[in-house]
């Protein structure tokens, strides 16, 4: 479109799939630029799994007296075993760690909620001698394409993400899905255990809750219309007091330990060539 070699004027149809999510991408100022070059004279037909208050306004500025169809909320699948893990926030890491040691865990999907958080998890578990892998937004697409591909193939076990990889996301034989962070949205919690459980076959979504997340918890079980069960690791030490050095946020605990970088612009650094482990996997 920058080179204006695109003419758009026979178009008739505009679909704008996945729209929650470009918005939450920050995709909203290329899709008002592209939607303004389009003929005012149009089909345009908008699909969101949530209809948030930006996707209503969404729905307001491109299109002019929608017809709205809805379906059936989403639910899980039946196969999915969900389990909640009450867990002080400071021991998250130990905690997912001691769930990585069990013996029914054959590959394991890691959703954090932020780009830093999913870096932190990442370093935590390479340095535990765990073979990760990590996408996220910051991350070129031949890069995701990689990370995706080594960790479908049994290169990496564990596959840390954000929400980027909740959607769209087919990966056979994912035995567990982990939920280190609690979603903001309850959809959201739909759709990241959903990567468990697929071709008939069975899985397990483990939420680790902290006291602050029992707002969210609330609202997940409200659109499931079921309290999900609460369970503790046996053997596992939950009364390790909280560390002196610990921080209170992610970005806190990069600039402590001097890891301004995130995992995608050490990807870059290290240019596409060579083999091997790469960006700290």
């Amino acid at each position: 479109m920058r080179r204006r070699n695109v003419n758009f004027k026979d178009l008739q149809v505009l679909v704008l799939d996945e729209a929650d999510r470009m918005l939450d991408m920050g995709f909203l100022p290329d899709i008002k630029q592209i939607v303004n070059r389009m003929p005012q004279k149009r089909q345009t037909m908008l699909f969101s799994a949530t209809m948030s208050t930006p996707v209503m306004a969404l729905t307001r500025q491109f299109q002019q007296e929608p017809v709205v169809i809805e379906i059936s909320k989403a639910t899980p699948p039946e196969a999915i075993r969900q389990v909640l893990y009450p867990v002080p926030k400071h021991l998250k890491t130990q905690l997912l760690l001691a769930l990585l040691e069990q013996k029914e865990v054959d590959s394991m999907l890691v959703f954090t909620a932020t780009k830093q958080e999913a870096d932190i998890v990442t370093r935590q578990l390479t340095e535990a001698g765990k073979s990760v892998a990590c996408i996220h937004g910051d991350f070129r697409q031949k890069d995701r394409l990689a990370a995706l591909e080594g960790f479908r193939a049994g290169k990496h076990r564990v596959l840390v993400a954000t929400n980027i990889a909740a959607r769209g996301l087919d990966v056979e034989g994912i035995s567990h899905v982990i939920n280190y962070d609690v979603p903001e949205h309850a959809e959201d919690y739909v759709h990241r255990i959903g990567r468990t459980a697929r071709a008939e076959a069975d899985g397990d979504a483990i939420t680790l809750v902290t006291p602050d997340d029992e707002a969210l918890i609330y609202r997940i079980e409200h659109l499931l219309g079921r309290k999900l069960e609460r369970k503790t690791l046996p053997d596992f030490d939950y009364d390790v007091p909280v560390p002196s050095w610990a921080k209170p946020s992610a970005e806190a605990l990069l600039r402590r330990t001097g890891q301004s970088r995130s995992l995608a612009d050490k990807w870059r650094s290290m240019g596409s060539g060579g083999g091997g482990r790469r960006g700290g996997w």
